[in-house]
C-alpha cells in the first residue's frame, strides 16, 4: 500500500497557491446555469506572470452556494481546485475565528473590559478552523508535484504549514500574512494551547512573508517569547504596491468619465474634495474621519460650502453584528453632520455604501485631499492607488498605523488615527496645500507606490522559496 507522501507527490502542480478566497466565483442563474465572475489583484497578476506552463494551481475554498453547486457538479476553472468544505465549518471557521478573533487580534480591535471571551463556543468554533486548515493542506498534499512551491495566503491559513509539512517534507511551502502581526502582550491574550498551534502552524514553512518589517518583528518577537524562536524558519518582507499600469489605464474608461461627471454635479461647482474609499471595517477608522471633517468646519468655517467630503463605505462582513451596527454608526454620524452644516446648496458628506470600483476611480481622480486613516491596517493599497490615479494632484492624510506609512510617510501627512484634532488640522493642511507641492509630492508618491507592483510582489516570494535554505 502507497504511503501518503508517495501517492501526494503523484501531483503535477509545481507552483500551488492557497488561499481562503479563489479568483473565480460562481453564481447559480435563475434558469439553473451557472455564471462564473473573475476576480483580480495581486495573487492572480502573479500567477499569470509566471506563465502558463508553469504547472500552477490556485486551491481554494467554495465560498457561495454557486461555488458549491459548481464544485458538485464538476464545472471549474483550469488551474483552479474548489474545496466543498461545508458551510457550517466555513463560517465558524472564517466568521467565527479568522474573522471575530485572529482579525481582532491583529488589529487590536478587542474591548478587553468585555472580549475576548474563550469558552466552550470558541473550542468548538476552533475545531472547524482546524478542519478547514486540514483539508486545504491535504488538497495541497495530493495535487504538488515533487518538491513544488506552495504560497499559502493569509491568517485564514495559518495552520496549514505545519499540518502540509506533515504530509510532504519534500515540498518547498511559503505563508504570507497579509494583516499586521500583533505584539507580544496583544498576541498573548489567547490562550496558551492556541498560541502555540498558531506559531506552530506558521513555522512548519520554509519561509514566511509580511507586509512590513514592522510586522515580521512582531511575529519574530512572539516566536520567541512563546516558541522558543524561528528555528529554521526564514522572514522576509514584501511590500505590496499599487498596480499603477493597470490603474492609469482603468481610470480612464468611459465608465469611469460617467461617474466623474456624476459626482462632479453632485459636489458642485468650485468645491474642494476630501476623499476616502473604505470597506465598512472597523480597522478602518471611518467614524473618527467624519469626527475629523466636522470639527474641521468647527474650527475653520471658511471651509463651508467650499468641501465636500466623498466617503466611499462599502459594506463588509455585514454577517457579524458588530459590523452591522459599525454601519449603523457611519450612517448615523453621517446624517448629523448633514443635519447640523448643510444648506439647501451643499451636502457636507457624500456617503454612498454600494461598491462601485469606477465611482471609486472617479473619486480618487477628483480628490484634493486623501484620507487614509486606520486604525491598524496591514497595508492599504487605497493610500497608493490614489497618488496614482489622481488628475491634478492630491494631498494624503495618512495613518501612521498603516503599513503603507512606512512608505510613504516622507511626502504624506501623518496623524494620530485615534486624535481626531489632529487629524482636522491634516485635512485643513492638505486643503490649503499649494498646486505646485500637492503636485510634486504626488508624484513622489506614486513612484514609491508602485515600486513593487503585484506580479514582482508575487514573484520575488517565489523566488526566495525556491532558494537554498542556509544550512
Amino acid at each position: 500500500m502507497a504511503t501518503t507522501h508517495e501517492t501526494a507527490a503523484r501531483g503535477t502542480a509545481q507552483v500551488l497557491v492557497a488561499s481562503n478566497r479563489g479568483p473565480v466565483s460562481y453564481e447559480v442563474r435563475e434558469d439553473g446555469s451557472l455564471h462564473a465572475k473573475r476576480g483580480g489583484g495581486g495573487l492572480v497578476s502573479g500567477l499569470s506572470a509566471i506563465g502558463p506552463d508553469a504547472g500552477a494551481l490556485w486551491v481554494c475554498s467554495a465560498l457561495t452556494d454557486g461555488d458549491r453547486e459548481a464544485v458538485a457538479r464538476g464545472v471549474g476553472e483550469e488551474g483552479v481546485r474548489m474545496l466543498p468544505v461545508p458551510a457550517d465549518v466555513h463560517a465558524d471557521a472564517y466568521n467565527g475565528i479568522a474573522n471575530s478573533v485572529l482579525w481582532f487580534v491583529h488589529h487590536l480591535l478587542y474591548q478587553t473590559p468585555l472580549e475576548p471571551v474563550f469558552d466552550a463556543e470558541f473550542r468548538r468554533r476552533w475545531a472547524a478552523y482546524e478542519t478547514y486548515n486540514r483539508a486545504f493542506a491535504q488538497a495541497l498534499a495530493q495535487e504538488a508535484a515533487q518538491g513544488a512551491a506552495v504560497l499559502v495566503q493569509d491568517y485564514h491559513l495559518c495552520l496549514v504549514p505545519g499540518m502540509l509539512r506533515e504530509l510532504r517534507p519534500d515540498l518547498r511551502i511559503g505563508h504570507f500574512s497579509h494583516t499586521p502581526w500583533a505584539p507580544v502582550d496583544y498576541f498573548g491574550l489567547l490562550p496558551d494551547d492556541i498560541r502555540e498551534q498558531l506559531l506552530t502552524g506558521m513555522l512548519g514553512a520554509d519561509r514566511l512573508g509580511f507586509l512590513t518589517r514592522r510586522w515580521a518583528d512582531a511575529f519574530t518577537a512572539c516566536c520567541t517569547e512563546f516558541a522558543q524562536g524561528l528555528g529554521k524558519t526564514r522572514v522576509g518582507v514584501h511590500g505590496l504596491g499599487a498596480d499603477g499600469e493597470f490603474l492609469r489605464e482603468r481610470s480612464h474608461r468611459p465608465d469611469v468619465d460617467e461617474r466623474m461627471a456624476a459626482l462632479r454635479a453632485e459636489i458642485g461647482e468650485g468645491r474642494r474634495t476630501i476623499v476616502r474609499v473604505d470597506r465598512t471595517e472597523l480597522s478602518k477608522n471611518i467614524v473618527r474621519g467624519l469626527l475629523a471633517y466636522r470639527q474641521l468646519l468647527d474650527d475653520h468655517p471658511e471651509w463651508r460650502e467650499r468641501v465636500v467630503h466623498v466617503a466611499f463605505a462599502y459594506p463588509s462582513r455585514q454577517d457579524l453584528a458588530v459590523y452591522r451596527d459599525y454601519m449603523t454608526q457611519v450612517q448615523r454620524v453621517t446624517q448629523e453632520i448633514n443635519s447640523a452644516y448643510g444648506t439647501p446648496g451643499w451636502t457636507p458628506v457624500l456617503l454612498n455604501l454600494k461598491d462601485d470600483f469606477a465611482r471609486s476611480l472617479a473619486a480618487y481622480r477628483l480628490a484634493d485631499v486623501a484620507l487614509v486613516n486606520p486604525i491598524r491596517d496591514g497595508m492599504n493599497l487605497v493610500a497608493k492607488e490614489v497618488p496614482v490615479v489622481s488628475d491634478e494632484g492630491c494631498a494624503l492624510v495618512l495613518s501612521r498605523e498603516a503599513g503603507a506609512y512606512w512608505e510613504l510617510r516622507d511626502d504624506a501627512i501623518v496623524v494620530n488615527p485615534y486624535d481626531v484634532l489632529e487629524t482636522a488640522r491634516a485635512l485643513h493642511e492638505g486643503l490649503s496645500m499649494k498646486p505646485q507641492e500637492r503636485a510634486a509630492r504626488t508624484a513622489r508618491l506614486s513612484a514609491a507606490a508602485t515600486a513593487l507592483p503585484p506580479a514582482r510582489w508575487f514573484l520575488d516570494q517565489l523566488n526566495a522559496l525556491r532558494e537554498p535554505q542556509p544550512s
